[in-house]
């Protein structure tokens, strides 16, 4: 059976690693979104007619797009701040918890990673105002638990690939923005 993709969830840290963290989830207004892994692999070949392949990690990033402002989001918030400011570094850090769901609402697994987050635009058209951006991931992945009612990442509980425990499902909240 084919897993819905409403029980892949992505959350961002909309704190920017403040003292609490305040996860907002991405999806409300994308009709797609991937984590491309951009995989750093070279396939040689010798003389002799021998072939080695090496694969020497993964250059993940990601986009949200579009991504409407909305007075009440705590991530637009943090977007506007960046984009007006023209903020970099240290200062685009979050982190990001990718979740998968059963269909019964229990967590399968969740892992939390420390992201940069770069508006890309500010404006829109008639539809309203967007700032879609690009999350670059930079390392620090951990696997955990994440509870999907109270948007709490709790590090190591869990294996990354096995149980963990959740409630509400990551589909249908009406809370992906």
């Amino acid at each position: 059976m084919k897993v819905e993709r409403k029980y892949l969830a992505h959350y961002i840290d909309a704190s920017f690693c403040g003292t609490t963290a305040n996860y907002v989830r991405l999806g409300k207004d994308l009709e797609e979104y991937n984590e491309e892994l951009n995989p750093d692999v070279e396939v040689k070949k010798n003389i002799i007619g021998e072939q080695s392949v090496s694969h020497n990690g993964y250059e993940v990033q990601s986009e949200v797009d579009p991504f409407y402002a909305d007075f009440d989001d705590p991530l637009f918030e943090q977007l506007a701040t960046i984009a007006n400011e023209r903020l970099t570094g240290d200062d685009c850090i979050t982190t990001k918890v990718d979740v998968l769901v059963g269909e019964s609402g229990t967590v399968i697994w969740a892992y939390r990673e420390k992201v940069y987050v770069v508006p890309n635009t500010i404006g829109g058209d008639t539809s309203g105002v967007q700032i879609p951006f690009s999350i670059f991931n930079a390392g620090e992945r951990v696997a955990g638990t994440f509870n999907v009612s109270t948007k709490v990442f709790t590090e190591g509980t869990g294996s990354g690939g096995s149980g963990g425990s959740g409630s509400g499902g990551a589909g249908g909240d009406g809370e992906g923005h």
